[in-house]
């Protein structure tokens, strides 16, 4: 039954847990699968969830559907290990995020009315979460933010809980001059730890402004990303006409290249 199972083209679901539990069968499954453990696999978990936003950013849309498949995997792998342990299954799994999107939900789900605007329907979210995370007993305004969250991400969402209770400036005004204040101390500091220190503050209070201008920190780096990889892309093709590759230029060709690249772009 669990080889028909497994080669069963439409097994859906049922077909992609057992397969992962054949996987890791200590006896006759893949050995490098029977190594892995939860922090083992956890990079490739946020690695095909970036894959995911790529596909979606570049609306690769014959691509999404595999990579939606490679990240559930990574769902269905951590569950297997979870069940192997005892601690749960992918039901569990399933059942738990159903519940929670009932409970927050309850205009749809519920006895409340849906007639709300999106931001009373953001705020009633964010005051069912409040509940949620005191029923964990996370006390500290800036408990449950997740550790393992990108780094620009999750100085958002701390710098967004404790504006919650009045610790933020009141406009971007005073953030701009501590950016100001904070370059400067990274222009003065001396040794290494000092320069990553002064340099990572730089950059959270460069998060506090994206919040501040309601900018994505995380899009607007992506999309600047993007840019300069469209541009040099353009440099190199334009020396590739000539025979060459940027190691056979120099900076002043590449910059005035950039340039023709940055006003080709604006024409366009």
């Amino acid at each position: 039954m669990s080889d028909d199972l497994i080669h069963n083209p439409v097994g859906g679901m049922p077909r992609l847990i057992e397969i992962m539990r054949r996987l890791r069968d200590p006896e006759t499954g893949c050995p490098w699968d029977i190594e892995q453990d939860f922090a083992s696999i956890a990079p490739y978990t946020i690695e095909e969830a970036y894959e995911v936003a790529d596909a979606i950013e570049r609306e690769a849309w014959d691509e999404l559907r595999g990579e939606l498949g490679d990240l559930l995997l990574q769902s269905v792998y951590h569950t297997q290990m979870a069940s192997e342990a005892g601690l749960f299954d992918f039901d569990d799994v399933a059942n738990g995020i159903a519940d929670k999107m009932v409970a927050r939900h309850p205009h749809v789900f519920g006895d409340e009315s849906r007639d709300k605007s999106a931001e009373q329907q953001v705020q009633d979210w964010e005051r069912i979460k409040a509940a949620e995370r005191a029923a964990k007993a996370e006390k500290g305004v800036l408990d449950g933010v997740a550790m393992g969250l990108p780094a620009l991400m999750r100085a958002v969402k701390l710098q967004k809980r404790a504006a919650r209770v009045g610790f933020d400036w009141p406009s971007t005004d005073e953030v701009i001059d501590k950016i100001v204040e904070e370059a400067q101390e990274l222009r003065e500091a001396r040794d290494a730890a000092h320069r990553a220190e002064e340099f990572g503050d730089l950059l959270f209070v460069m998060a506090n402004l994206a919040r501040h201008m309601e900018i994505d920190p995380e899009d607007a780096l992506r999309a600047t990303n993007a840019k300069f990889t469209r541009r040099f892309k353009a440099i190199e093709a334009a020396l590739a006409a000539e025979g060459r590759t940027p190691k056979d230029s120099d900076l002043a060709e590449m910059d005035a290249l950039w340039d023709a690249a940055k006003d080709a772009e604006k024409r366009g």
